[in-house]
Order: C-alpha cells, then structure tokens, then sequence
C-alpha cells in the first residue's frame, strides 16, 4: 500500500490549546492541516504536519478519556520526548530561539551523527530536534554497500 502519510502519529493535550497551536506553528515550523474548534474556544482536535510526520492535539480539559492520558500540567511532569528530523537544522534552531522557545539542550554535533537540540514547549513537552535519524543511517549503509 502505497501511504503519503505517517504510520504513527502523537496524540497530545494541551491546557491552552490554541496558543499552543499557534506557537507549534511559529516556533517548530509545524503546518496546520486541520483545526477543529468547539464553541468555547477550546479545541476538539488538531492535526499539525511537519515533512511527512505530523502531530494531533486536543484541549485537556474536554478530553473525552481523561483516564488514559494526561497533560504534563495535570502529572506534574513529562513522559515522552517528541522527535523531529529536521534538514535545515542550524535555520530551524535559529528561527525557535527567535519564537521564544524555551532551549533546554542547545545545538551541538550528536556522537550517532548529525546536529541537534531541545526544547520545552510553554505547557511542559520536551521537543528533540535534529538532522539525524535512523532512516538516514540505513540509506548511507545501502549506498556504501552498493559501491
């Protein structure tokens, strides 16, 4: 089957949604593919995509299963790390300092390859950023091996 679109996509929750969607936006690059707001402001779900990846979102509060996952707010901590591959990576880095994002790790050369950084959205998420990934590794084994 032939997709043009990911296999596995996050699911988050988010206090103040809107905002933070704005912010995804302005501070990661992400593209709003589509928004789906209730009548309260507050948002029913979300899918933002960056490259062939992409995220979903929806506001804590309204959250329809409350019991089978939390916001970093609501346990006091975080539990997952988002993963971006990013090509551009020094410009990427350059344009979510300018936005405002909080640098947890700031950009450096990584052991296993390539460039990378972290940062912690307003409401608590940690976002890994870099211009390395495993898909990238296989390509340049198969391209050597093919020489």
């Amino acid at each position: 089957m032939d997709r043009n679109f990911p296999t596995i996509t996050l699911g988050l929750l988010y206090h103040n949604a809107p905002e933070m969607i704005d912010w995804i936006y302005r501070a990661l690059g992400f593209e709003k593919k589509l928004v789906l707001p209730q009548n309260d402001g507050s948002i029913l779900h979300v899918h933002l995509t960056f490259g062939n990846g992409g995220i979903m979102l929806s506001s804590a509060e309204n959250y329809e299963n409350p019991e089978l996952c939390r916001s970093p707010r609501q346990i006091g901590s975080n539990t997952v790390e988002i993963i971006v591959y990013v090509e551009d990576i020094e410009a990427h880095y350059e344009k979510a300092q300018h936005n405002g994002a909080k640098i947890v790790f700031p950009l450096e050369s990584k052991p296993y390859g390539g460039k990378g950084y972290t940062v912690r959205d307003p409401e608590g998420y940690i976002w890994a950023l870099g211009s390395y990934g495993p898909w990238l590794m296989d390509l340049q084994s198969k391209n050597s091996l093919s020489k």
